[in-house]
């Protein structure tokens, strides 16, 4: 039983219905074949085919998840939300337009647990790594106080404004980095190939 915890996990396509009886698929990551449906009718999904993905050099099914992906997870959720989509709704709407098939499993795990039972805040938490101690705070309050959508919206703003900072200091850290390299670059041809003519 010990060798089952270090199983890493798969990518899994499935295709199934939802509770409404719509056709549906996605990708869900799990360590087997049985552990994927288990999480899909978890999810209210009753699963019609599952298979692995194909391994491909080319494909993004192991993109990291980035500050951007949340920033942009916390604004689309902030806009389901305020349209009046229910919570659960909205991260499966949300999910399905993922792009970075790592980010769409990480909302699908944050909506089964929801699913289950448990708060926003709590299944947050069960990813430290994407979602800090902030933000699961803020989300807290907020359903603790009724303003769930308000706080979402003001988490959203501030991820925004904090990727948008990031990417001015790393424009603005390339001209200056860039003009050292290629001072370095004509200084080591002229020693090279230029003073050691007039020697």
């Amino acid at each position: 039983m010990a060798t089952t915890s270090k199983v890493s996990l798969q990518t899994f396509l499935w295709e199934g219905k939802d509770r409404k009886g719509k056709l549906v698929k996605g990708s869900v990551n799990a360590k087997s074949i049985a552990m994927a449906k288990a999480q899909l009718r978890k999810q209210g999904i009753m699963p019609k085919r599952v298979k692995k993905e194909a391994k491909s050099l080319f494909s993004a099914r192991d993109k990291k998840v980035t500050p951007g992906d949340i920033a942009v997870f916390a604004r689309q959720l902030t806009t389901m939300m305020t349209a009046g989509v229910p919570l659960v709704q909205s991260f499966d709407i949300v999910a399905q337009g993922q792009e970075n098939k790592t980010m769409q499993a990480l909302v699908f795990n944050i909506k089964a647990d929801v699913e289950s039972g448990a708060s926003m805040s709590t299944a947050l938490r069960k990813h430290p790594a994407h979602f800090d101690d902030l933000f699961c705070s803020l989300v807290q309050a907020g359903e603790q106080s009724g303003t769930l959508e308000t706080l979402l919206n003001e988490i959203a703003t501030y991820k925004e404004k904090t990727e948008s900072l990031k990417a001015k200091i790393r424009k603005a850290m390339f001209y200056p980095i860039a003009v050292l390299v290629v001072a370095f670059i004509v200084t080591a041809i002229l020693l090279i190939f230029v003073v050691p003519q007039f020697e």
